[in-house]
């Protein structure tokens, strides 16, 4: 049977979603979003790096790849309006841990890339550093922003040849994309489901693609 759920159940806190920056929604669905680092350069010339989740990526005609994201980071969102480009940086789990530190390296004078154990490197097509150890790194100019919202459109991919080969590493399993899963909560009871660690997308059973 399904339930409607239209405001914050009383088993979870505000001020836990407060503390955390994530809506009630996020944990009664848990539904997961793609782990990647945002990349530019700070006003001082000092690398800068994001860890990011919560956001969409859509296809717009032919040549036209956006993503859309609520930009957590401060020096992120003033390196993104400064310069109008980035890198999104598509980490495989055994390098997420270094990938984390970028929230704790975070100072104004720090290079962000660096300090946190991972190598800089220029981009192709826009004015922003790549972290070389991510296997995949595709590069954005910016199309708009609004209340913290930011549209970037691709304009140059840089992937692993043993990435998207998929009878190597590939882009899924334990080597390919890291997803994001905000704690399972149960709504009426406020219980957690332990979730071990980043998730990972696997094949499914295949489905006939019917239209009728």
């Amino acid at each position: 049977m399904k339930k409607e759920f239209s405001a914050r159940p009383e088993t979870i806190s505000a001020e836990y979603c407060k503390a955390c920056g994530c809506s009630w929604q996020a944990f009664v669905t848990a539904m997961p979003s793609l782990e990647f680092v945002v990349t530019g350069w700070k006003k001082n010339g000092k690398e800068n790096a994001c860890l990011q989740a919560w956001s969409a990526f859509a296809s717009d005609g032919a040549d036209g790849f956006v993503c859309v994201m609520r930009l957590c980071g401060r020096h992120a969102q003033k390196s993104l309006k400064q310069t109008k480009v980035c890198v999104l940086n598509f980490p495989s789990n055994d390098i997420l841990d270094r990938c984390s530190r970028t929230i704790g390296n975070n100072q104004y004078d720090t290079d962000e890339i660096t300090a946190s154990g991972l190598t800089a490197e220029p981009a192709a097509k826009v004015n922003a550093p790549r972290i070389k150890e991510c296997f995949l790194n595709i590069e954005c100019e910016l199309l708009w922003r609004h209340r913290g919202w930011y549209a970037v459109k691709a304009v140059n991919i840089c992937m692993d040849e043993e990435h998207y080969d998929e009878s190597k590493r590939g882009r899924y399993g334990k080597t390919g994309y890291v997803m994001l899963i905000d704690q399972p909560t149960h709504p009426e009871t406020g219980e957690i489901t332990p979730f071990a660690g980043p998730a990972v997308i696997e094949q499914g059973g295949p489905v006939a693609w019917n239209t009728k």
